[in-house]
């Protein structure tokens, strides 16, 4: 299950990226984090960018509301997103959104 942290104005919880995708997409769960694939390489920030424009997206926010508070060199992230609820993030692993 996805493991989301809620506080009074924004929502925390960790994503598994996997860049270099034929197509950006959240594609479910891995262990507790949301596990997304991305079309962008993981070059010059491409796929941190990527990766805040997509969830941006699927959850309806401005691009500015999502920032990654940890592993923005890495595959395991932890993404902070304003302006959400804890059951607007879980609702993604059963859209699947791209």
């Amino acid at each position: 299950m996805l493991d989301v942290k809620e506080d009074a104005d924004a929502v925390t919880f960790s994503v598994r990226v996997s860049p270099r995708a034929s197509r950006s997409s959240i594609t479910g769960v891995h262990g507790r984090a949301l596990k997304v694939s991305l079309a962008a390489p993981p070059v010059d920030g491409e796929a941190n960018a990527a990766l805040c424009e997509l969830l941006a997206k699927a959850l309806g926010v401005p691009k500015r509301a999502v920032s990654i508070k940890q592993g923005e060199h890495g595959k395991s992230k932890v993404v902070r997103v304003l302006g959400v609820s804890a059951e607007s993030v879980r609702a993604l692993v059963e859209t699947g959104a791209t």
